[in-house]
């Protein structure tokens, strides 16, 4: 009976023993997860996103969630009577609309995944960029057709404080951060691209990576005639493949290019849809999707 039993947990420990050098490795550094896609919307997989950001923190990193809303923006518009128009991939953001948008981020989305992190524990604190000035931005005009556009109350970040954040992070919390921005000019706010916010929070805070969830697998080679997906790539190499993603894409690559840029070790693109792809990413040799490094680490 006893042989049987050992044999039944054996895979367990050899989970374990894999993943001690990446918990070593890891230990006491910060990691920025970009909370987004399906992950956001299926209660399994917010409930599996929550485990994994719990297991992160005791298993001795120190976690930052950082998220935006697109799916509850968009139903909270229509239900308030106001379309939803984009412009260069983003959304159009009158007075109006950023009401709407600050009262789901910080008020709908952000209280859930508290919830979701505090079931497991007094851990878990949300704030807005806007809380003691995390995150300044001012007016964000895109270039279409060579001109610029005017789209409202979307914000570019030209300035981040990281106390308030490595106050939490100090005090063994795990902060939940929702892309608004407080306005360097006025007195309004702004909304942030939610990947462009994590990937400058992690580089103000000097992040070992950044993690970015979508809804695919990673960046593929040679999409859509192949669905190969690369594994590991420079700063450089991922710069030059950037005029030619899918709009989706862009702000997240974007994004890891710039984390990893300034200061961040790693930036990784993974699977959202799968559960538990954080743990997976993080503590097994494998790994999933797609993990961008800085020059100075491979060929450019």
């Amino acid at each position: 009976m006893t042989v049987t039993r050992k044999h039944t947990a054996l895979p367990k420990a050899q989970i374990l023993v894999e993943a001690l050098p990446w918990l070593t490795r890891h230990h006491g550094k910060t990691v920025v997860v970009k909370f987004g896609g399906n992950a956001m919307v299926d209660e399994e997989l917010k409930a599996a996103f929550a485990q994994d950001v719990v297991f992160l923190r005791h298993a001795g990193l120190k976690p930052v969630v950082v998220h935006g809303g697109g799916p509850q923006i968009s139903r909270a518009l229509e239900t308030h009577g106001i379309v939803s128009e984009f412009k260069a991939g983003l959304r159009v953001t009158t007075e109006d609309a950023m009401d709407v948008v600050r009262m789901v981020l910080a008020g709908q989305v952000q209280r859930e995944l508290v919830g979701l992190l505090n079931r497991h524990g007094p851990l878990a604190v949300g704030l807005t960029g806007e809380d003691a000035h995390t995150l300044t931005a001012t007016k964000h005009q895109p270039e279409i057709d060579g001109e610029l556009v005017d789209i409202g109350r979307v914000g570019e970040i030209t300035e981040i404080d990281t106390g308030a954040i490595e106050a939490l992070l100090a005090d063994g919390r795990i902060p939940v951060v929702s892309s608004i921005a407080r306005s360097q000019d006025d007195h309004h706010v702004y909304n942030v691209n939610a990947d462009t916010a994590a990937a400058a929070l992690a580089a103000a805070l000097g992040a070992e990576t950044l993690m970015v969830l979508t809804d695919v697998e990673g960046l593929y080679e040679d999409w859509p005639n192949s669905d190969e997906v690369i594994s590991r790539l420079t700063a450089s190499q991922l710069e030059k493949l950037l005029p030619d993603l899918s709009s989706g894409m862009v702000p997240k690559m974007e994004g890891c290019l710039h984390a990893v840029r300034n200061g961040v070790n790693t930036a990784r693109v993974i699977d959202g849809r799968v559960q538990h792809s954080i743990l997976l990413e993080i503590f097994t040799d494998e790994g999933i999707g797609t993990m961008v490094v800085p020059d100075e680490q491979g060929d450019s």
